[in-house]
C-alpha cells in the first residue's frame, strides 16, 4: 500500500472526498515525522512501535576500491511489530 491508497482507504472508510482526505493523512504522517526527528519514539498500540536507534561510528570498507572509510555515526527509525499485528498476519 501506497500513500495514495492509504488515502482512498480512509476516504472510504470514514465516507469523506479525497481532498479531504489527503490533508488527515498527510498531518498523520507529518506528525510522526516530526516526532521522530524530534528523538521520541511512536507507539500504536495493536500495531507496532517506531524507535530511533543510534549507531556509532565505525571503519566501513568501500565495496567498489576496497578502501577503508570513517562511515560517521547516524540515528535511523526501527519499527518493531506490535503482538496483535503479528498475530494476524502469521494467521
Amino acid at each position: 500500500m501506497n500513500k495514495s491508497q492509504l488515502i482512498e482507504a480512509l476516504a472510504q472508510k470514514i465516507d469523506i472526498p479525497l481532498r479531504e482526505a489527503s490533508p488527515i493523512a498527510g498531518t498523520i504522517l507529518d506528525t510522526m515525522i516530526s516526532a521522530l526527528a524530534g528523538g521520541n519514539n511512536i507507539e500504536i498500540r495493536g500495531f507496532g512501535s517506531f524507535v530511533i536507534k543510534e549507531y556509532d561510528s565505525y571503519v566501513g570498507r568501500n565495496p567498489k576500491s576496497g578502501d577503508k572509510i570513517k562511515v560517521p555515526p547516524k540515528r535511523l527509525p526501527f519499527f518493531k511489530v506490535g503482538k496483535e499485528l503479528k498475530e494476524q498476519v502469521n494467521g
